[in-house]
Formats: structure tokens, C-alpha cells, sequence
């Protein structure tokens, strides 16, 4: 049995959804002129329940003919949240946040500190269609940063707080100098961010052992160090949002 998604060229709206990857492409393609325009493309997820496994007994090194021998047993210590920002035109990793859990209130905070290294520059994060990423704080949070006085109106009533087809409308307004540009639903492959997740699960997590949460959030930090100074590259990303002739 493997499990599939159904593609997107069978789905009722397959035009809107080449729209979307389309305007995330796009915005893939022009990220290094932005960035020397002094705008900020990010792509932005959160990588939840990261499991603090501490092996029962030592891990067996490699030796010449023999691999390394992992134990199966382990203790569970407790799981932590991942917030990470994958700078498209640079490929490092900026402005992690690492705790407990992926609240709406988490997700504001974590789109706060990363404004904050350059309050005034110009900020294009990608994100999915998650809720969080759609909420009242992340409006109220844009909207003070922009200046905007008007009435946002009242979440499940009016304006523009309305529902999450308003605040999402705001949102990814492109007027504005913070905004946000969402994938597709079930397109988690079009945000690059999943791709660097891949990387911290093969290069760190997968053959690790943590005594306990707190180490486990240190080791990330200290690998994303890592990864910047000495690993950080743009992906080459060729997609262009349409289509592919097979």
C-alpha cells in the first residue's frame, strides 16, 4: 500500500491551482533581484512534534566493513516546534524560532522578530494555506507595521477580519511592503522551506540522540549555524508553475 494525492490536473479548479504556483514561481525567479533591491523573500513553515529520542545505549561507530549500528530502543523526552525562514535569494536559514508549540499567537510572534532585523525593508514570505497563517493577529500585526489606521472591522462579521478569505485577500495584497503569498493547498513541495526541513532531518535528526528537549532545540540552532556559514546555497529551482511535458 502507498499512500498518493490525487494531482492537481484532476481537481474541479486545476487552473486556479497553476495560478497560484505560477505567482509562487514568480516570485522564486525574481528573489535575487529583490534581494538586491534590498527586499526580503522568505520562505516560511513550521516543522511541529520534533521528537527528543535519546538512545538506550551507545550508537556502534563505522568501522572498515561494517556500518554503523544504530540501537532501536530509546526514551522519549518531550517534542518541540520549529519555525523556520529559508531566505530564497541566499539559501540560508534566518531568524528560527524554537519552542513548544505552533499557536496562532507562536506564528505572529516568530513573523514579528524576523520583521524586526529590517523594520522598514520589504518582506515577501511564502507560506501554506494554514490557518494560523491567515489569522487576526497576522493582520493586525501587518497592519500596524504598515500604518493603517482604517477599521479592520470584527473576525466573523465585518471588514476586512471577516472571515479568512479577507484576511488572506489583505494579506497578499501587493501594495503593501509585508505580505505573504500562499501554495496551493497540497502542494507543500512548491514552499522551499520543506526541502531545508529535509535536510535537518537527514544531516541532524534522523541519527541523533537528545537527553532531553532543551538540547534538542540547542543542536538545531547549532546545526542552523552550521548550515549557514559553511552550507548555504540557492536552490535551483527550475519549476515554472505549469504544466510539465512528460
Amino acid at each position: 500500500m502507498r499512500y498518493w494525492e490525487r494531482p492537481p490536473e484532476q481537481e474541479a479548479d486545476k487552473e486556479a491551482f497553476y495560478q497560484q504556483s505560477e505567482t509562487v514561481c514568480a516570485v522564486y525567479k525574481e528573489a535575487r533581484t529583490l534581494h538586491e533591491q534590498g527586499a526580503h523573500v522568505v520562505s516560511t513553515d513550521e516543522k511541529t512534534g520534533i521528537q527528543a529520542k535519546e538512545r538506550a545505549r551507545a550508537t556502534l561507530p563505522m568501522k572498515p566493513g561494517r556500518i554503523e549500528y544504530q540501537e532501536f530502543e530509546y526514551k522519549r523526552h518531550g517534542t518541540c516546534c520549529l519555525i523556520a525562514n529559508f531566505e530564497v535569494a541566499t539559501g540560508k536559514v534566518i531568524c528560527p524560532t524554537l519552542g513548544k508549540t505552533r499557536t496562532e499567537e507562536d506564528f505572529k510572534n516568530h513573523i514579528q522578530q524576523t520583521v524586526a532585523t529590517d523594520p522598514n525593508g520589504n518582506w515577501i514570505f511564502i507560506v501554506d494555506q494554514l490557518n494560523t497563517h491567515q489569522s487576526e493577529s497576522l493582520v493586525r500585526l501587518v497592519a500596524t507595521h504598515l500604518n493603517i489606521e482604517e477599521d479592520l472591522g470584527i473576525k466573523g462579521k465585518s471588514g476586512i477580519l471577516k472571515s479568512k478569505i479577507t484576511r488572506s485577500e489583505f494579506l497578499q495584497d501587493e501594495i503593501h511592503r509585508i505580505r505573504f503569498v500562499y501554495t496551493p493547498k497540497h502542494a507543500s513541495w512548491l514552499n522551499q522551506i520543506e526541502c531545508w526541513f529535509s535536510i535537518l532531518v537527514r544531516r541532524l535528526l534522523k541519527r541523533a540522540s537528545f537527553k532531553s528537549t532543551q538540547e534538542l532545540m540547542q543542536r538545531i540552532q547549532n546545526f542552523i549555524d552550521f548550515f549557514n556559514k559553511t552550507m548555504a546555497k540557492p536552490f535551483k529551482w527550475t519549476y515554472t508553475g505549469r504544466p510539465l511535458n512528460l
